[in-house]
């Protein structure tokens, strides 16, 4: 297993990526979080098989509504997550999806 930072850049805030991201991620069986950033991007946190995160991170493409400019992954120590997460911009976990 391996986590990845995962930083998204462009019209990602309001247009629903969070909870694009989260189905991705459920489809998929990888756990961690996301949240937007108060700079305008999005940040992933995503624990999963080194091949399951590369098509995870292929398939944030498909987000609807989503302009996705940049995806920058880098390789961060082993975190254990239970699930995977949508962090609110208070520090709230959301129960969406």
């Amino acid at each position: 297993m391996k986590t990845f930072e995962i930083i998204i850049t462009g019209r990602v805030q309001k247009v629903g990526f969070r909870a694009c991201a989260k189905k991705i991620a459920s489809d998929l069986n990888v756990t961690g979080t996301v949240m937007n950033l108060a700079d305008g991007k999005v940040q992933i946190y995503a624990t999963a098989e080194p091949i399951i995160l590369e098509k995870f991170v292929s398939m944030l493409y498909s987000c609807p509504r989503a302009v996705i400019r940049d995806i920058r992954t880098t390789e961060i120590l082993p975190r254990t997550y239970a699930e995977f997460s949508i962090i609110k911009s208070d520090g709230r976990v959301s129960t969406l999806l």
